[in-house]
């Protein structure tokens, strides 16, 4: 497939890099960590980072990382599970603005940053109003809902009220909800068959590249992540779904 996307920005990656099992499946047999940024960045314009979901990045890592990818290198970032896990969006505005600004130093690396909910949470839609509200507008924001009680109309129509893209995720228990609510999408891919563990086949690729190549049509940039990270799974689907998208992703 040959993508026309126009304007739009597409961008294929996968969910992290700092895989020890990748060594010798992607990066060198006798590399070291410190290498694999430099080596990732060789194959891929954007990667998600998730040790900010357990840890708030210290200054000096925003500035290793902003300083060993090139020029036009994005991160999505996805936010601490202290505001989406422990404290439910709840009373989160320190820890919201604290992790904002961390992350900002990041400068034009940063991309989309990611609010993963609880799958054991129920939907809490005067919850989900409050927290947008504090959500700053400059910055490219996405929610990925785990538990399907969130998808409905109210929830989507507050989304697109904000700005604020849902996140359409690909897992073996919930069903892919092809919608936009901002003017990009973010995906993230955990697996098929197996979360984190399985490899989609070239069909279902297929399936996937008709859908991103519809978006960027539509004008939509495009955040694409592989989260199965098992075996390289990830590597390999990103680097065969940028093939069948096309050379500009």
């Amino acid at each position: 497939m040959v993508a026309q996307p126009g304007r739009a920005r597409c961008e294929i990656g996968t969910s992290g890099w700092v895989y020890p099992h990748w060594r010798g499946v992607f990066y060198p047999a006798k590399s070291r960590s410190a290498q694999w940024l430099q080596h990732y960045a060789a194959h891929f314009h954007t990667v998600e980072v998730n040790y900010s979901f357990y840890r708030l990045p210290s200054a000096a890592a925003i500035e290793q990382w902003k300083a060993g990818c090139p020029e036009g290198f994005v991160y999505a970032v996805k936010a601490s599970r202290y505001i989406t896990h422990l404290k439910k969006l709840r009373g989160v505005e320190e820890a919201l603005a604290r992790f904002l600004e961390r992350v900002r130093g990041l400068g034009d690396h940063l991309g989309p940053v990611l609010y993963q909910l609880p799958p054991n949470w129920n939907c809490n839609l005067e919850r989900l109003r409050a927290f947008l509200q504090w959500l700053p507008k400059d910055l490219r924001q996405a929610i990925e809902f785990r538990n399907s009680s969130w998808h409905n109309e109210a929830v989507y129509d507050l989304l697109a009220e904000h700005g604020v893209g849902l996140c359409i995720v690909s897992l073996p228990d919930l069903p892919s909800i092809l919608r936009t609510t901002a003017p990009f999408c973010h995906i993230r891919l955990h697996g098929s068959e197996a979360k984190y563990g399985s490899c989609y086949s070239e069909e279902e690729l297929s399936w996937w590249a008709e859908q991103v190549l519809g978006f960027l049509q539509d004008g939509k940039d495009v955040y694409a992540y592989f989260n199965n990270d098992a075996c390289g799974f990830a590597v390999h689907n990103a680097l065969r779904l940028k093939q069948m998208v096309g050379e500009g992703c």
